[in-house]
């Protein structure tokens, strides 16, 4: 079988390393080099740097509108593409080509959380468990039938950590599959459009962190960010992304009765105010600096053991 990945982001880098691993990658389209973290420098996909350790042919596209990046597939002739958060549109035509279609594995349980950042959105609703789907592509949003599902329970864990362990079991799903298709013997399932959810993308800002939200939410806010999506707030006049956060357990007395906007530092411990209590801060990464203890933070601070800091939102 002939295959052709599609894919950009890390989490399609793991799935594409579990493929070459063990099947016939002729080769993998990406978005192109890129600014991908501070400074100007242009750097490549983390797909293409897989696909590169094991010498497989790596083109370019950010579009497939141009019959270039067309016919380079076809000259691929591939038996199927995979898609993994390519982060391009594919025409009917692409769809189409290959004999046994394109497969998408999607970070969701379908039909629930279709679209770009069904991870966040799992998260940020409090789902009891997220997970991965192997779907058959169609012309739709994520509307097609889809043939395996993997799930994870939701323990608290960030939106990296379940990307990472989603992309894991993605890989193992996508292998399963392929061997169905060969094989002749897999089954596919059609959503269910009444179950269906859309999970739309994270707008700048969306996460960070206001002192009249709930601490739950905030919590999860704070699960749900990450490099390029964080969750920021404003603590003494600094700019801070919180990077790790949960709820006190048997706080003191003091953090007890804490008031919305207000910041204390009891016991080494940093805790930040909300409508209905306190969020204890484990981590944070200052702009500008390295990220670090949230209690390495707090010793910075001037007048915060005396309860004279308080924090704001990003924007104020």
């Amino acid at each position: 079988m002939r295959i052709v990945f599609m894919g950009t982001p890390r989490f399609a880098a793991i799935i594409l390393e579990r493929l070459a691993q063990s099947k016939d990658v002729v080769g993998v389209f990406t978005q192109p080099d890129a600014v991908r973290s501070r400074g100007k420098k242009l750097d490549p996909s983390p797909v293409k740097m897989c696909a590169l350790d094991h010498d497989i042919p790596v083109f370019e596209y950010a579009t497939f509108k141009d019959n270039d990046a067309l016919n380079q597939l076809k000259s691929l002739e591939p038996d199927v593409v995979c898609v993994a958060a390519y982060g391009v549109l594919l025409p009917e035509e692409v769809i189409d080509l290959p004999r046994y279609g394109c497969l998408n594995v999607h970070g969701s349980l379908l039909p629930r959380w279709r679209g770009a950042a069904p991870i966040e959105r799992a998260i940020l609703a409090d789902d009891a468990q997220l997970g991965v789907c192997i779907m058959h592509m169609e012309a739709g949003l994520d509307t097609g039938d889809f043939c395996l599902v993997k799930a994870v329970p939701n323990h608290g864990q960030t939106a990296p950590e379940f990307t990472e362990a989603l992309a894991e079991l993605g890989g193992e799903a996508l292998i399963e599959a392929l061997d169905g298709l060969e094989a002749g013997n897999i089954a596919w399932t059609v959503q269910d459009e009444a179950q269906v959810t859309y999970a739309h993308k994270i707008e700048k800002g969306e996460l960070d962190l206001v002192p009249e939200m709930q601490r739950d939410a905030a919590l999860r806010a704070v699960r749900a960010s990450s490099e390029n999506h964080p969750a920021k707030c404003v603590i003494g006049g600094k700019e801070i992304t919180l990077v790790k956060a949960a709820l006190p357990v048997d706080p003191p007395d003091q953090v007890q009765d804490i008031a919305a906007g207000q910041v204390l530092f009891v016991a080494k411990k940093l805790y930040l105010g909300f409508s209905n209590g306190a969020l204890e801060v484990l981590e944070v990464h200052p702009a500008g600096k390295k990220q670090m203890l949230a209690r390495d933070f707090a010793a910075g601070l001037q007048g915060v053991k005396r309860g004279d800091v308080s924090w704001s939102t990003h924007d104020n």
